[in-house]
């Protein structure tokens, strides 16, 4: 990549300016124009490279979701995986090797919602699904973080988890909700973004910009920035690797999971038995199945877990991928 490509994709996926002229400040700190910045940014769009620049909201706070599994034949796969497809509440969709083979992300206005989206994709498909909400998380959608000096070889920079699941939020407004609304599939390419989503609400630039910031500070919206697509920039092989922890050391674990430098995302769920005993879940990037392998043996090694039973569900096929829609209108 070129260093201006490799610099937006790895310096801003965090902290992303807030104020009138943000891809203005960003173009002043890579010596280069808006203009330049804004079409870089729209043809790594087109390319796949960036799904969107916008918020990641911290799970269960502007919504309810769900991780969710089916076990569906082999040769009915794609068509069931299209029919889940089908379901705007849903936004992340895999493949993995296992017995459970179908995997996907379910997001709701509330858990009403939620459950009656669930049983009308089970009415739909024919399969029982699981269903593994978050309970707590210890590494969650912290960005994938490229190391510029090292280019023949793909490498997460992790970053300490924040482990806030005992943190009460502050209510939100109706204004805020309309915001998020606006802004959950990402922020307008334009040099002046903020005032764009303004025009859209009825109110001020300056009212935005406060809103988000509000957010942020309340850790609502985890990060705000450039949300990239793990797949097209190198990161070729990843498996969620499930482990069955005794419960007492569920959290020792989940924090020493998530503080490894492959692992991108550590969070705990429910055991569902007897069909489900895993409690531990971990997401393992790497540039190749190999390399992902080697960072699980060394994990298993460094932190003792020979003797914690686990699993190992490789991705496969990539059937539904974008940010989660927390607010659908029907």
């Amino acid at each position: 990549m070129e260093q201006l490509t490799q610099r937006l994709l790895n310096d801003f996926q965090h902290n992303f300016p807030l104020n009138s002229l943000p891809f203005e400040k960003i173009a002043r700190d890579l010596n280069t124009t808006t203009d330049t910045v804004l079409r870089e940014l729209k043809q790594l769009q087109e390319k796949g490279a960036v799904s969107r620049v916008g918020p990641v909201f911290r799970p269960n706070t502007v919504g309810v979701s769900t991780l969710a599994a089916s076990a569906v034949p082999v040769t009915e796969l794609e068509t069931i995986a299209a029919i889940i497809n089908q379901f705007p509440q849903v936004n992340h969709n895999y493949e993995r090797e296992h017995h459970y083979n179908l995997w996907f992300v379910v997001t709701a206005t509330d858990h009403q919602d939620l459950e009656q989206t669930l049983k009308r994709i089970e009415a739909k498909t024919g399969y029982p699904i699981l269903v593994l909400p978050l309970l707590r998380d210890y590494h969650i959608d912290l960005g994938f973080r490229m190391r510029l000096d090292e280019q023949s070889s793909i490498k997460v920079m992790a970053e300490l988890p924040t482990c806030q699941h005992e943190e009460t939020l502050p209510d939100r407004t109706q204004d805020a909700e309309d915001l998020i609304e606006v802004i959950q599939g990402g922020i307008p390419l334009v040099a002046r973004p903020y005032q764009a989503i303004a025009q859209r609400l009825g109110c001020s630039e300056r009212s935005v910009i406060e809103q988000l910031n509000s957010m942020i500070n309340s850790g609502v919206i985890k990060r705000l920035g450039v949300v990239v697509r793990h797949h097209e920039l190198g990161y070729r092989a990843n498996a969620m690797v499930v482990w069955n922890v005794p419960d007492a050391r569920v959290d020792q674990l989940g924090e020493q999971l998530g503080r490894q430098d492959c692992v991108t995302l550590c969070y705990q769920r429910p055991r569902l038995l007897p069909q489900w005993p895993f409690n531990l879940f971990c997401m393992v990037h790497g540039s190749d199945r190999k390399d992902v392998i080697d960072c699980i043996n060394r994990m298993i090694d460094g932190l003792g877990l020979e003797t914690i039973e686990h699993d190992v569900l490789f991705s496969g096929r990539r059937f539904k991928q974008r940010g989660a829609r927390y607010r659908v209108r029907n």
